[in-house]
């Protein structure tokens, strides 16, 4: 496995360095035009927008810990640790280490991984609804043309862009809320029928595969009995609450991190609704986020997409782009790289761990079910 991903960095390393070569004889890029922008920028901002970041790691630690209060409570800023460092791993590592929350977790407050995991996705979906109720109350204002062109990175919807403009900009704008409505629907029909819910799908997906259709309602009851975190209408506003409020914080970061370019007058009187539109540019490029070469990836990505949306300078597009992925995804590094020192926390070997134990958690279900039958 490990030798697996050393050659799949390898691999992207290369194409990453034969792609810079070969848009270096294609595209002009003034080095040192980059590198006044940067010199230009007002910090200042910048230290508002990492605070931000920060802030909103703050108000993760209490979500979490919100949610686990039925199952055991826990003081609502304990958790920061496993916070900082899970999205350490995740900067250092990739998205393989995503569960190092969940399982940290886990060890600090002895509760199964299986409960953390569920947390997580519990987590997960909270941050989704937030993140689409902002996206499309803040791209109301913005024109459908700038809306397709902050998602051209997405190659569906500028080739549905092609033939359909109106139903591209209609998936941009709400996609991820409709999405989202789907999933609290699903969500709520778990948390108050898991078990029907379960022999619905093991029913309907057994016309194709018995195992897939046993695999699924397993599943579903496995996350049904982590949704325990949520018993009231107060639990989901509160946790609610704590979600928007985070990824306002994100928002706003996005938002002064851009002005924060005054040498570029686009950038520097940006709207708030544009900044939105990065923040989808930037998430659909962090999905797949590979270690170090996906930094790059997600720079050119956010680059293009800041150069559609204002008509920014490709020199100011790409020193904004490489600012906010500092911002918004490694500003936490140093601080998760200091704690883990302190508690004495290998992120490469909870990271290992983390990807076993969640492994074990998911399968535990189905080893059960195949030794009682």
């Amino acid at each position: 496995m490990k030798n697996k991903r050393w050659i799949l960095w390898g691999v992207a390393a290369i194409a990453l360095v034969a792609l810079v070569l070969v848009a270096r004889q294609k595209i002009h890029f003034d080095l040192d035009a980059f590198l006044r922008q940067l010199k230009l920028a007002d910090w200042r901002d910048i230290g508002i927008a990492v605070g931000s970041i920060y802030l909103g790691y703050i108000l993760r630690s209490m979500r979490w810990a919100l949610l686990l209060r039925h199952n055991k409570k826990v003081p609502l800023l304990s958790l920061i640790g496993t916070q900082v460092m899970g999205f350490t791993a995740v900067a250092l590592i990739g998205r393989v280490a995503d569960l190092v929350r969940p399982y940290l977790v886990s060890k600090k407050t002895a509760l199964p991984i299986s409960s953390q995991i569920a947390v997580y996705v519990v987590e997960r979906l909270f941050d989704a609804g937030a993140m689409a109720l902002i996206f499309s109350i803040g791209v109301l204002s913005v024109p459908q043309a700038e809306i397709v062109r902050a998602t051209s990175h997405s190659g569906h919807l500028s080739s549905l862009a092609l033939h359909s403009p109106q139903l591209s900009a209609f998936i941009a704008r709400y996609g991820g809320l409709v999405l989202t409505i789907a999933g609290a629907l699903f969500l709520v029909a778990v948390r108050v029928s898991g078990n029907a819910v379960a022999s619905f799908c093991e029913h309907a997906f057994s016309l194709f595969s018995k195992k897939l259709g046993h695999a699924i309602a397993e599943k579903i009851r496995t996350f049904h009995s982590g949704l325990d975190t949520m018993r009231s209408f107060a639990d989901f506003a509160a946790v609610a609450s704590l979600s928007l409020a985070m990824w306002g914080l994100i928002a706003l970061a996005y938002f002064v991190g851009c002005r924060a370019f005054v040498a570029s007058p686009q950038l520097a009187a940006i709207h708030f609704s544009k900044c939105v539109l990065l923040m989808i540019a930037s998430g659909g490029a962090s999905i797949i986020q590979l270690p170090v070469v996906g930094w790059f990836t997600q720079i050119g990505i956010v680059a293009a997409a800041i150069s559609g949306i204002s008509g920014a300078t490709a020199e100011a597009a790409t020193a904004c782009a490489a600012t906010l992925l500092l911002v918004t995804f490694l500003a936490i590094v140093p601080v998760g790289l200091i704690w883990a020192r302190v508690e004495g926390v290998s992120l490469k070997k909870v990271s290992e761990e983390s990807e076993h134990a969640g492994v074990e958690a998911l399968a535990a279900p189905e080893t059960a079910q195949e030794t009682a039958t």
